[in-house]
């Protein structure tokens, strides 16, 4: 018998990276529907600002200040959960961070910073949250991958190694999952974005030496979509939109051209930028800019001066 919620009226769902980005859109698309959610994020004054505008709409909502790189801050966000609302029905791993640039231009600790957040990030939210599933006998993880999952991206390297260990890692659980014989009560679905317009790209440490200018993105109300969806009718695989479909059916068909084809315009597009300083973004500190669900990079609107990379 399946324990994954029907409905999202009513249950509980974590979202870890809330702050911005389709993690804020899902939260309050989220609690738009009656769910119960708790935001995590390492911007606490944005997170008071996400739960007062939910609550002020008749949702229900609180909000936990993590650095999910800390397993200590994940364990916190579980047990606050679970504390304040006797369960959790869905647990949403939606933190990324990136570096873009050649793999020998970008310092180690950055490399490192993005494998902290990206890779061990998830896997403390997975432990938690299946942990809590299993006791509670039901749940769904939502994990939170890239198109980079099955095809590699040149200029964002480390990037596209932990969102493929993102996607490895899922395969992986279902199938223990089958083994424990829980996978009808516990599911686990990987959603594969293309390039999406969110402040990521402001986030994301830059030693290009241009500013990213990129085109064809989606907008990220099709991953909220697929977010929600996800709540109550998990796939184990959910690439969002078109171009990402196209793109790993090309994969499987001709690897080497696509990954080709794919580093080419990756390179052109991260290139072709007004000049820009190296910096580390928000990788090691949270900084002010990109506060919404959209980013405007698409428009050539990059939001970081200069003067605020220092």
């Amino acid at each position: 018998m399946s324990n994954i919620p029907s409905q999202i009226r009513d249950s509980v769902i974590v979202i870890a990276g809330a702050s911005s980005g389709f993690g804020r859109g899902a939260a309050l698309e989220l609690a738009k529907q009656g769910a119960k959610v708790v935001v995590a994020a390492r911007r606490g004054e944005l997170l008071d600002e996400l739960v007062g505008q939910i609550t002020a709409h008749g949702g229900t909502a609180i909000a936990a200040v993590t650095d999910v790189s800390l397993e200590s801050d994940v364990t916190n966000l579980a047990r606050l959960a679970v504390e304040t609302f006797g369960r959790i029905d869905v647990w949403i791993n939606n933190v990324g961070v990136g570096a873009i640039g050649y793999f020998w231009d970008i310092p180690v600790d950055v490399h490192a910073r993005v494998v902290d957040v990206n890779l061990k990030g998830l896997i403390y939210g997975a432990h938690a949250a299946l942990q809590q599933f299993l006791k509670q006998d039901g749940g769904t993880l939502v994990n939170v991958g890239s198109v980079d999952s099955e095809v590699p991206l040149g200029l964002q390297n480390t990037y596209a190694a932990t969102k493929a260990a993102v996607l490895s890692l899922s395969r992986t659980l279902n199938e223990e999952l089958r083994l424990h014989g829980s996978e009808e009560r516990v599911r686990i679905a990987t959603i594969m974005p293309w390039a999406i317009d969110t402040p990521w790209w402001d986030h994301a440490a830059n030693y290009t030496g241009h500013a990213p200018r990129m085109t064809a993105m989606d907008d990220p109300s099709l991953v909220v979509e697929a977010i929600v969806s996800a709540c109550t009718n998990p796939k184990e695989e959910m690439p969002v939109g078109p171009k990402a479909h196209l793109s790993n059916i090309s994969h499987r068909l001709f690897p080497d051209l696509t990954e080709r084809l794919s580093a080419t315009m990756a390179q052109r597009e991260s290139l072709k930028g007004s000049p820009l300083e190296p910096h580390k973004g928000t990788l090691f500190s949270p900084m002010p800019e990109g506060r919404g669900v959209e980013g405007g990079i698409a428009h050539g609107q990059y939001r970081l001066s200069q003067e605020g990379l220092r």
